[in-house]
């Protein structure tokens, strides 16, 4: 079968946080929480596992006085992300008949 399982995006959050960026050069932290209706301690322990991955990079910066971190795909992280979905893609075909 074509494409890889990976069991990153086993859970619908870090799914999610990959289709985002997918189609966002960047995203900020406060946007995902809002988008993706969850705690900032969930979407933390979910964004620091893709970061770990090396699925994500993280740039923190300033906005006058606040803090401001965005995440954007690496190239390891969309083509695992894409690998993913061929595979998914796959077995849905499969499973057709």
């Amino acid at each position: 079968m074509k494409g890889n399982y990976d069991k990153a995006f086993e859970n619908v959050v870090r799914l999610r946080v990959m289709s985002i960026l997918m189609v966002n050069e960047e995203y900020d932290f406060n946007s995902f929480k809002e988008i993706l209706e969850v705690t900032d301690g969930n979407l933390a322990s979910h964004l620091k596992n893709l970061e770990k991955q090396e699925y994500i990079a993280v740039n923190k910066s300033f906005v006058g006085r606040k803090p401001l971190t965005n995440y954007s795909a690496t190239n390891n992280g969309k083509k695992a992300f894409q690998d993913h979905l061929e595979f998914l893609e796959n077995l849905i075909k499969e499973n057709k008949t």
